[in-house]
């Protein structure tokens, strides 16, 4: 097992070199006309980046010093996603490529004489000479708009992330649920992500965001951190601050079980949070229910539906509380009436969508499973790369409807 995951993780570095090399072939040495400051520089950033990328991402799994951390998390996680950019607009770029020679050659041809002109010929360049003229210029022109591009949406993708989540509304209708619960708020919070890059302050805004919706019921679906209690314990402080008239609600997702998920379920109890693990509340109009997620199955922590469910008054509305959407098949199996979860980010970068779609049921939005509907909310804050693309971040307000009379 050892040995297939190092040549696993040997593939995956090998699939990165390769991918930063070609970037850097197009964008540095396609671009310049030789050894010089300007290639030396290019050549730094690609190996400085993809290094530092590659740094964050280790000292986070391994639990490095936290101020270690933090320097290595903006630079290494800002470079995975301007990476991305960067070779997604030099591949398109590649099909403007022959277009552009194409008009170059076309604006150098030589021109007829006029009769009326008299003079000798002016000399033209040799074609041998004009092919690379041209191909720096079509080099430059597609490399300054790959660049420019993938520069802008990664700004633009991180300040939507650091602004703080957009308030997102849906209305759900559940057959079981009373008259008198009718236009139920449930603030549903997935995915925050506080780290070394997202820290006390999104924390702070994210709660500020939830507060002003003035729910009736907070579900937080997991994710909430990336690190110990002992490091972001004073980044996770102003979650004691949310404020709903049937309380907070938690349930763990599969980063918890990344950083102490013990751990992180007492602090959360102190900051006055309700842990659901594998456990339900009857509240007045439906139950609440919450599962463990299924990354706690490696520390034998894993959901237990039955626990959860198995004894309920099914005449009763249940909504559950799961992090990951995959869950909706034991969901439809015990009778809930509405899952609410997060995991998949939207897609966060696009077009990462591709690939949660790939591995989850819905990926975003309100879905109906049988007689289970599903709502999975794309989550307020983002993993690695404070950066999001075609998948702004939100927290959602359902408001329950009742369909009797």
């Amino acid at each position: 097992m050892v040995i297939v995951l190092a040549l696993v993780a040997l593939a995956v570095l090998a699939a990165v070199a390769g991918l930063h090399w070609y970037v850097w072939r197009r964008l540095v040495r396609d671009t310049t006309r030789g050894p010089g400051p300007a290639r030396r520089a290019g050549t730094a950033l690609f190996v400085a980046g993809p290094l530092l990328m590659t740094a964050a991402l280790v000292s986070e799994r391994t639990g490095a010093p936290f101020p270690l951390q933090r320097a290595l998390a903006w630079p290494g996680f800002l470079w995975m996603a301007l990476a991305l950019y960067l070779l997604l607009g030099v591949v398109a770029g590649e099909a403007a490529r022959p277009l552009l020679r194409r008009a170059l050659r076309y604006r150098d041809r030589p021109r007829p004489r006029s009769h009326q002109a008299a003079g000798p010929p002016a000399p033209t360049a040799a074609p041998a000479a004009q092919d690379p003229a041209r191909r720096l210029v079509v080099a430059r022109a597609v490399g300054a708009v790959a660049a420019t591009a993938a520069v802008a949406t990664v700004g633009h993708g991180t300040y939507g992330v650091l602004r703080g989540p957009r308030v997102k509304r849906v209305t759900v209708p559940l057959a079981k649920l009373p008259r008198a619960a009718h236009g139920f708020r449930i603030a549903v919070v997935s995915d925050i992500h506080l780290g070394p890059v997202l820290g006390r302050g999104f924390a702070q805004r994210v709660v500020d965001t939830v507060n002003a919706t003035r729910p009736d019921l907070i579900a937080v679906v997991g994710d909430l951190v990336d690190g110990s209690v002992e490091d972001l314990g004073p980044a996770a402080a102003p979650l004691a601050r949310l404020r709903a008239r049937h309380g907070a609600y938690f349930v763990t997702g599969n980063h918890e079980y990344f950083s102490g998920a013990e751990q992180w379920v007492e602090e959360v109890r102190e900051l006055g949070l309700h842990p659901l693990r594998n456990a339900r509340t009857e509240l007045p109009f439906f139950d609440l229910a919450g599962v463990d997620d299924v990354q706690g199955e490696s520390e034998g922590q894993g959901p237990d539906f039955g626990k959860a469910l198995g004894d309920r008054d099914r005449a009763r509305a249940c909504v559950l509380l799961a992090h990951q959407p995959v869950q909706i098949h034991e969901s439809v199996r015990y009778g809930v009436d509405l899952q609410l979860s997060g995991h998949t980010h939207g897609g966060q970068l696009w077009p990462g969508s591709l690939l949660a779609a790939a591995a989850n049921p819905t990926v975003a939005g309100l879905d109906r499973y049988g007689d289970t509907q599903l709502y999975v909310s794309r989550g307020a804050g983002a993993w690695g790369p404070p950066t999001r693309v075609g998948a702004p971040s939100d927290v959602t307000v359902i408001e329950l409807a009742a369909t009797r009379v």
